[in-house]
């Protein structure tokens, strides 16, 4: 049963919903623990999440209802790969944009699942293996100016025709990534990668109607450092998938100084 609030209680709560408000003018899809993530670590207000909550469900449409469509029911045939390290295991997909008067324009990501930062993409009317490769290249040259072999890089993606062409095959076996393949009709084998695609459609795909391939590269490349740089991981300690990579990095080269 839904409680009114006092309106002590509401008058203290209105400058919290006001910022509410604002974010989720921005981010609509964003659930109750992502609002107070932002409020906490970026708009550094002390508050905890049961009051986020509270607020939320005081006012009509701030919540998300959940949508069970989303929600699959597949069974792993194994478990997906743990990463212990950046650029230990990265995921590939895709997904396409409907452009008004003009047709489908088709995005691939590149992501490292330990750090969750998007190491590369591509963006193009068309998607054949060589889009697929030209963004796994982007993320290659950009995590290992000096080449991915001796790394020990693996590369999960699905069994689409992309990935498993021979052009794309061979690229990633002449830059010595190790590629593995989700098992038939189980995305959860690449599931780190199928959730940033929601992402992206839920922080900028769905958010308006696309008129201009180019205009959506422009905001797709603003979009990827967007979320490298200010999108808060729970899964990180909420952390940017930048600061959470940099800190690794710090540490090694203290780790090498100390040494």
């Amino acid at each position: 049963m839904k409680r009114n609030q006092s309106a002590k209680v509401a008058e203290r709560n209105k400058p919290v919903l006001e910022k509410i408000r604002a974010i989720k003018a921005d981010h609509p899809f964003w659930g109750y623990r992502r609002i107070w993530a932002h409020l906490k670590y970026i708009n550094k207000l002390e508050i905890n999440k049961k009051r986020v909550l509270g607020i939320m469900r005081s006012e009509e449409g701030l919540l998300v209802k959940p949508n069970l469509r989303l929600i699959a029911n597949r069974t792993p045939i194994k478990s997906k790969p743990r990463p212990t390290k950046p650029n230990e295991w990265w995921g590939i997909d895709m997904t396409k944009v409907l452009i008004n008067s003009f047709g489908w324009v088709y995005i691939v990501l590149v992501l490292d699942w330990y750090t969750k930062k998007i190491v590369g993409y591509n963006i193009d009317l068309q998607c054949k293996a060589k889009h697929w490769a030209e963004a796994l290249d982007m993320a290659v040259q950009k995590q290992f100016p000096d080449g991915a072999r001796g790394h020990n890089l693996h590369l999960m993606n699905d069994n689409g025709c992309q990935p498993t062409s021979e052009y794309f095959m061979r690229y990633c076996s002449l830059t010595n990534i190790e590629q593995a393949f989700t098992s038939y009709n189980n995305p959860k084998g690449n599931a780190d990668t199928e959730r940033l695609m929601r992402t992206l459609k839920e922080e900028l795909i769905w958010l308006r109607e696309w008129d201009s391939p180019f205009e959506l590269a422009k905001e797709l490349k603003q979009w990827v450092d967007y979320y490298n740089k200010e999108y808060l991981h729970s899964a990180l300690n909420y952390k940017t998938p930048d600061q959470f990579e940099r800190e690794i990095m710090d540490n090694r080269v203290s780790l090498l100084i100390g040494a």
